[in-house]
């Protein structure tokens, strides 16, 4: 695997003759990696002639200081599994490189609705930062498919919107949410929890299939307010439990039965905080 740090080196790298020829794939992660990053490494070399993996853990999406300097980071263990899996190319950019111009000369991203619900209202700004570094890394590297999981269902379809404006010929691939043995969600942020959290943290996956399993046509407020009451009487601290249409996002208090619905959650445990989804009627 090649390592490439600057934006001009990666910029060269592509241009040569050998390279430019090649599909390429591409999965930008934050580090700490987990079999969920590897799921997409895999794919994308299944698809494609050459994987590319970037690891930045970008500053501008990061509500909270403390939530930033608290990100794992684990670069020699994620070098090791992007080696194990067959990744051609880590793209490891500072700061200086995918911001040259400093962090405060950002480009403002049309997102309508998507930036005004769930993730984007209890994080304000997030999804902007999410573009802001997506958007430079793709100008960077040019591939013709990006990976991305579904767990991050919000910022998939943000990604996606993105886009469809900037990056009209990129194919985006949404890879299925990996989960440890229990149905926990792979997050990064799942290596702050303690042994004793992780195994409570199986909660939330659990009150997801409570609800796919329990819905039906009709009002369905009470099957959420039902949730969030649960939910908080195991000890986590609630910020949303939704269902909404899987194509647009939009929250819904009555299903008819037909329409592709996807269930949202999003909780503290403790210091925590941890979000899972569902699709209930695919």
């Amino acid at each position: 695997m090649i390592i490439i740090k600057t934006a001009g080196d990666i910029i060269n790298f592509f241009a040569t003759t050998k390279v430019k020829t090649l599909t390429t794939g591409f999965v930008p992660t934050m580090g700490a990696l987990h079999s969920g990053h590897i799921s997409l490494i895999t794919k994308a070399k299944k698809e494609n002639d050459l994987v590319v993996c970037s690891i930045f853990v970008n500053p501008t999406q990061f509500n909270n200081a403390k939530d930033f300097e608290k990100y794992p980071v684990t670069i020699e263990q994620d070098i090791y599994l992007l080696e194990q899996a067959g990744c051609e190319v880590l793209f490891l950019p500072s700061v200086a490189e995918i911001y040259p111009n400093g962090l405060k000369t950002i480009t403002h991203f049309e997102l309508g609705f998507l930036d005004t619900v769930l993730e984007a209202s209890f994080r304000p700004g997030h999804f902007q930062g999410v573009c802001q570094v997506v958007h430079r890394l793709l100008e960077i590297i040019l591939p013709d498919k990006l990976y991305v999981g579904q767990k991050d269902f919000q910022q998939s379809m943000v990604l996606k919107k993105m886009a469809e404006t900037n990056f009209p010929s990129l194919q985006i691939v949404i890879c299925p949410t990996q989960r440890e043995a229990g149905g926990l969600a792979m997050s990064s942020r799942n290596m702050r929890l303690t042994s004793t959290e992780k195994k409570h943290a199986v909660t939330i996956s659990k009150a997801l299939e409570y609800i796919k399993n329990n819905i039906m046509a009709g009002y369905i407020e009470d099957l959420k307010k039902n949730t969030i009451e649960y939910l908080s009487t195991q000890g986590f601290r609630v910020d949303y439990v939704e269902i909404a249409d899987a194509n647009t996002l939009k929250p819904l208090d009555y299903w008819n039965g037909k329409e592709l619905i996807v269930v949202l959650i999003a909780a503290f445990l403790n210091e925590v905080r941890l979000i899972d989804n569902m699709i209930v009627n695919d």
